[in-house]
C-alpha cells in the first residue's frame, strides 16, 4: 500500500506517517511547509529507519498536486493539509476558505483523475459548534460558529458527496484535542509564533519561554470553574488513521467517527498534571471568557471502538510527560 499524506510534516501528519511506516506502509508526504519544518522528514527517518518520499507542494496548486500523483502510484489518501487557527480564521476567512475548501476539491480532483478510491479526512469537533450536549455523538447537529469550523464542515460535505458519486470509500475523523508527542521526543507540536493551543502554551511556560498562562474563564459550570475539554494523545490519534485505512480495505461508502478519549479534563486539571510531569510550577492568571467558548466538550467515541477497533489508551499523565520530554529535548522546536 502506498499512502499520500497531505500535510504530512505537520503535528498530526508526522505522527501518522511514523505509525504507517512502522506498519510497513509506503508513505508519500506532500506539504508546503507553511506551518511545519522540513527537519520533520529527517526525524521521521530517525524514528522509523525509513525516509518517506517528500514533495514540497501546495495543494491549492492543482498542477503541482497532479504531478505528485503522476510520479507516485497512490492507493489511498490521508488529507490533513489545512489551516487550523480559529482566531486567524475569524480575521482571514477568505484565506481559510481558499486553502481548506479549494485544497480539498483539488485533492478530490486528483483522486478522480488517477483512480484513487480511498480517503481519510482530517476533520474536527469544531463542526459541532455550541451544541452543549455531552458526550457528543456523531449524529449531533452541526453548527460550527467560526470560519475554521465551517470550512471543516464543507470539507466533510465535499468528500462525502464525491465519495458517494464515485462509489469509493471515505472515513471522516472528527478530532477533539490532540496533545502530547512521540515517546522518542523527536517529533511534537511546534507552533510558529505564540501558541494558540493550551498544551504547547503550558509547556513553553514550564520551559521559561513564556511568562505565564492565561486561563480564559473561571466561572463555567464545571467542577473547578474552568473549561473542560476532551484531550487525546497524538499517537492514539495516529493509530486511528491506520484503523481507518484498514476499514477502507473492504468497504466503500462514507463513515464518520469521533476520535477522543471520551473523558473531560479542565484547564486546571491539565496544569496540575503538567506540573507533576515537569516538576515545575506553571504560573497562570485567570482572565475573562473568550466569546464562543463552551463550558465543556467531550466525545462519545464508542462508534470508533465498535467499527474501527480503536479507542484511546494513553492517560493525561502520559500525554503531559511526553509533551514535556519533547519540550526539553527541543527547546527551540526544530531549529
Amino acid at each position: 500500500m502506498k499512502v499520500l499524506i497531505t500535510g504530512g510534516t505537520g503535528y498530526i501528519g508526522s505522527h501518522t506517517s511514523v505509525e504507517l511506516i512502522n506498519k510497513g506502509i509506503d508513505v508519500v508526504i506532500v506539504d508546503n511547509l507553511s506551518n511545519s519544518d522540513f527537519e520533520v522528514v529527517n526525524r521521521i527517518e530517525r524514528i522509523t529507519g525509513v525516509r518517506p518520499a517528500f514533495y514540497k507542494t501546495d495543494i491549492c496548486s492543482r498542477s503541482e498536486l497532479f504531478r505528485v500523483f503522476e510520479n507516485e502510484k497512490i492507493d489511498s489518501v490521508i488529507h490533513f493539509a489545512a489551516l487550523k487557527s480559529i482566531s486567524e480564521s475569524v480575521e482571514k476567512p477568505l484565506l481559510y476558505y481558499e486553502n481548506n475548501v479549494t485544497g480539498t476539491m483539488n485533492v478530490c480532483e486528483a483522486m478522480k483523475r488517477f483512480n484513487v478510491k480511498k480517503i481519510v479526512l482530517s476533520s474536527s469537533a469544531a463542526v459541532y459548534g455550541l451544541t452543549g450536549n455531552n458526550p457528543l455523538k456523531e449524529e449531533a447537529p452541526l453548527f460550527p460558529y467560526n470560519p475554521y469550523g465551517r470550512t471543516k464542515m464543507i470539507q466533510e460535505h465535499i468528500v462525502s458527496d464525491f465519495a458517494e458519486s464515485e462509489s469509493f470509500g471515505a472515513v471522516i475523523l472528527r478530532y477533539f484535542n490532540p496533545i502530547g508527542a512521540h515517546e522518542s521526543g523527536l517529533i511534537g507540536e511546534n507552533p510558529k509564533g505564540k501558541p494558540s493551543n493550551l498544551m504547547p502554551y503550558i509547556s513553553q511556560v514550564a520551559a521559561g519561554r513564556l511568562e505565564k498562562l492565561f486561563v480564559f474563564g473561571s466561572d463555567y459550570k464545571t467542577p473547578d470553574g474552568t473549561g473542560v475539554r476532551d484531550y487525546i494523545h497524538v499517537s492514539d490519534l495516529a493509530r486511528g488513521h491506520l484503523q481507518a485505512l484498514i476499514k477502507l480495505e473492504n468497504n466503500t461508502g462514507v463513515f464518520t467517527y469521533n476520535i477522543g478519549s471520551g473523558r473531560g479534563h479542565s484547564v486546571l486539571d491539565m496544569i496540575k498534571s503538567f506540573e507533576k510531569a515537569s516538576g515545575r510550577k506553571i504560573a497562570f492568571e485567570l482572565a475573562e471568557r473568550r466569546p464562543g467558548d463552551v463550558d465543556m466538550c467531550y466525545a462519545d467515541s464508542s462508534l470508533a471502538e465498535k467499527e474501527l477497533d480503536w479507542k484511546a489508551e494513553c492517560s493525561i499523565d502520559k500525554m503531559c510527560a511526553d509533551e514535556w520530554r519533547w519540550q526539553k529535548l527541543n527547546p527551540n522546536g526544530y531549529e
